[in-house]
């Protein structure tokens, strides 16, 4: 089993695309190389291949990285299932993760949720979409420090609030701050909840 995130840049018409293109790429590169693993395309539009397990930390990578600009923000579908044709461009391959991340995608963008996962298991998907939800209602109103603290603690998981707070020169009590006001604790309960809850 894969997963399959299809997504676009939410505003991205009110920054010129170098802006918020290299921060889209810093994280697409982590993942694999283009375009076997990911492909940007019609613009502001990307989809990338990944493990289940790492799935949604990585869709929200990309949230916090791209709020890191104001008002700009990512709008993600992640499906899960088989990749069963593997093209020399992920745009090219096929398979139930694909279809179901493709159609989620066109769902979100009739609706108002930014983040949601489909895969062949309805009831558990019922379950996270609606954590995704309650999530999204802190997330999607991260300022950009917000966005920042979370970004960085994502990519560094290991360090301490020190560590942090050396790399943005501030005091250790202002990371302690930031790291509540992002709800950054709630975030990594989150993603471990995820983790756990699509084992096969």
């Amino acid at each position: 089993m894969i997963a399959i995130i299809t997504g676009d840049i939410v505003n991205s018409g009110l920054y010129p695309g170098g802006e918020w293109m290299l921060l889209l790429k810093r994280v697409l590169n982590q993942v694999g190389t283009q375009p076997g693993t990911w492909d940007i395309y019609r613009g502001d539009e990307f989809q990338v291949k990944t493990t289940k397990e790492k799935a949604l930390e990585i869709a929200l990578q990309l949230k916090s990285n791209l709020k890191t600009i104001r008002d700009l923000d990512v709008r993600i579908a992640i499906g899960l299932g088989d990749e069963s044709f593997a093209g020399n461009k992920i745009t090219e391959s096929n398979g139930s993760a694909y279809r179901n991340s493709g159609r989620l995608f066109a769902e979100l963008k009739s609706g108002r949720q930014s983040l949601a996962i489909r895969s062949k298991w309805i009831d558990k998907d019922e379950t996270m979409n609606l954590m995704l939800r309650m999530a999204l209602s802190f997330m999607d109103e991260w300022t950009p420090v917000s966005a920042e603290t979370v970004a960085w603690h994502l990519l560094h998981p290991e360090s301490s609030q020190q560590e942090m707070a050396t790399h943005f020169n501030i005091r250790q009590s202002a990371v302690s701050q930031r790291l509540k006001r992002a709800r950054t604790d709630l975030v990594l309960e989150l993603l471990e909840f995820y983790r756990t809850f699509y084992k096969d």
